[in-house]
């Protein structure tokens, strides 16, 4: 099984009767723990009371913190959520966070180095230039793989870091609305076909995932399309529901799965935490079928 570290931002949603852990790189890597039982994640938590609930927690089930340094200046993330009447998740992030603020020390560094066969990013975890420059460190290494997961929120990103971030990236992921987002930036077609095929080509691009909500997704290389819509639900809460479709394109990515199958298993992964409350489930059992895909 390949190394998978993910870096960028670890907080709490506030919900209006509880908060969670959340951010789409540590949903993303959370999965891939309960999936594979090994992986990384780079972050920051503030020297405060979420961060020190946030480690003991983290602590007590075993994920492991050793790269999770305590910043005793800046505040953990906090992201305030509201679950509009289409089960669709509002957020008001808090700026000045800790994970604006992380940095690599040796023993990351070592990780990344020599332990570390693909990197996942995105950009929120760029909007300060101290975090921009940290990620912009370990990228474009030829010996790694390099996933981006967009996540273009409010006005936290410029189309210079959209473009380094994109010619970093082995895999792509985003959603319609960023793409809308990316044909006016930079002039790409008005078909979602051909706004594709103009992606992976300019920015040499593996894999490239457009997810499309109740709609499915659709995913792409330079010589194949696939498009998988799961049967109709009720959803629950879709808070988290891409970065558990970005979980499993990872996987599959990495094992050199076929499109079609890659993009079946993530919708129905996907799908099933739509059917939880938060991001993360509190029972594993949803992820028994998906270890017995990808068991080393």
């Amino acid at each position: 099984m390949k190394n998978i570290t993910a870096i960028g931002e670890i907080l709490y949603d506030i919900y209006p009767d509880e908060k969670r852990l959340g951010g789409a790189p540590f949903n993303f890597i959370y999965h891939i723990w309960k999936i594979t039982g090994k992986a990384n994640f780079v972050s920051s938590v503030g020297n405060d009371e979420n961060g020190k609930e946030l480690l003991v927690y983290l602590n007590s089930i075993g994920f492991n913190t050793n790269y999770i340094p305590v910043d005793d200046e800046h505040s953990t993330g906090i992201v305030q959520v509201k679950i509009l009447e289409d089960k669709t998740p509002r957020f008001t992030i808090s700026p000045e966070c800790s994970y604006d603020y992380f940095t690599l020390n040796e023993k990351t560094k070592d990780l990344i180095d020599n332990e570390t066969d693909l990197i996942y990013f995105g950009t929120l975890s760029q909007r300060s230039d101290f975090s921009r420059s940290t990620i912009a460190s370990v990228l474009n290494n030829k010996s790694k793989k390099y996933f981006c997961d967009l996540n273009l929120r409010h006005d936290f990103y410029t189309k210079e870091l959209i473009k380094q971030s994109l010619l970093a990236s082995n895999v792509l992921k985003l959603n319609s609305d960023e793409l809308e987002k990316l044909k006016s930036l930079f002039g790409l077609s008005s078909s979602t076909q051909m706004a594709i095929h103009q992606l992976i080509f300019e920015f040499s691009i593996d894999i490239l995932c457009i997810t499309l909500g109740a709609d499915g997704a659709i995913l792409s290389t330079k010589n194949e399309m696939s498009t998988y819509k799961t049967s109709n639900i009720s959803p629950i809460d879709t808070l988290g529901a891409g970065d558990a479709y970005a979980a499993i394109l990872c996987l599959g990515y990495l094992n050199e799965m076929p499109i079609d199958e890659i993009n079946k298993l993530a919708n129905e992964f996907a799908s099933s935490i739509c059917m939880v409350n938060g991001a993360l489930p509190k029972d594993d059992s949803i992820y028994e079928k998906y270890r017995v895909v990808f068991k080393s």
